[in-house]
């Protein structure tokens, strides 16, 4: 089975597995959105959530993070990993928001991309699940799964990405994003499958024995 056939057997078993799909960090508008993609770095899905729950009722737009002041952003966000950090980036990018692009987010990469906090699998998350466009996020899990697959040799993330986006249609990227993501939760754990138990591991690789090692992003 070469990569183009394993391409198509990981599309079919993950359309198959998540016909349908949510997206999985709560956010009221795009700027929610960003603001919890990058709360999401270094932490849980759930935890992001659990924070942010009691935040966006009462504050979901930039002005309400500037009026806020970095150090009542920390005391909101404290529960999450390097809170200080965010609470930096989030006050800074509120800012840049409203003097630059009108308290909109905006709909390009390399925009986003320049905003405080913000790299490109933040830009990538925000352009497909807060814009539509076709993007594909790579982070470190899709990076390990791409590999342990065969789709990706894996030397970089940078690399990951085109070869995903080489490999599969563009009407797919955003919803495999996801697909993959959940997937690998539930059936192709890290310290579980190894590249031996799940079902696309065994479809794609039948007579595989050993157990894979993949690079880190």
């Amino acid at each position: 089975m070469n990569e183009i056939q394993r391409a198509k057997t990981i599309l079919k078993i993950l359309n198959k597995t998540y016909p349908t799909i949510k997206v999985p960090l709560k956010s009221r508008n795009v700027f929610t959105l960003l603001i919890s993609v990058l709360l999401s770095a270094q932490c849980t899905d759930i935890n992001v959530n659990n924070v942010t729950k009691n935040i966006y009722p009462k504050y979901h737009r930039p002005e309400h993070f500037v009026r806020l002041g970095r150090k009542k952003i920390e005391r909101l966000i404290k529960k999450i990993g390097i809170f200080r950090v965010k609470a930096k980036s989030i006050y800074n990018l509120s800012k840049i928001l409203i003097n630059e692009h009108g308290g909109k987010v905006p709909k390009t990469f390399e925009e986003l991309e320049k905003l405080p906090g913000v790299g490109h699998k933040t830009a990538s998350v925000v352009m497909s699940q807060g814009f539509g466009f076709p993007a594909f996020a790579i982070d470190t899990h899709i990076h390990r799964l791409a590999q342990r697959w065969g789709l990706t040799n894996g030397k970089s993330v940078v690399q990951t990405e085109k070869d995903l986006k080489r490999l599969f249609p563009k009407k797919n990227w955003n919803k495999l994003h996801l697909q993959i993501i959940y997937y690998g939760r539930e059936y192709c754990k890290a310290r579980d499958c190894y590249g031996l138990t799940c079902k696309i591991c065994t479809t794609c690789y039948p007579n595989r024995k050993k157990s894979v090692k993949t690079l880190k992003a």
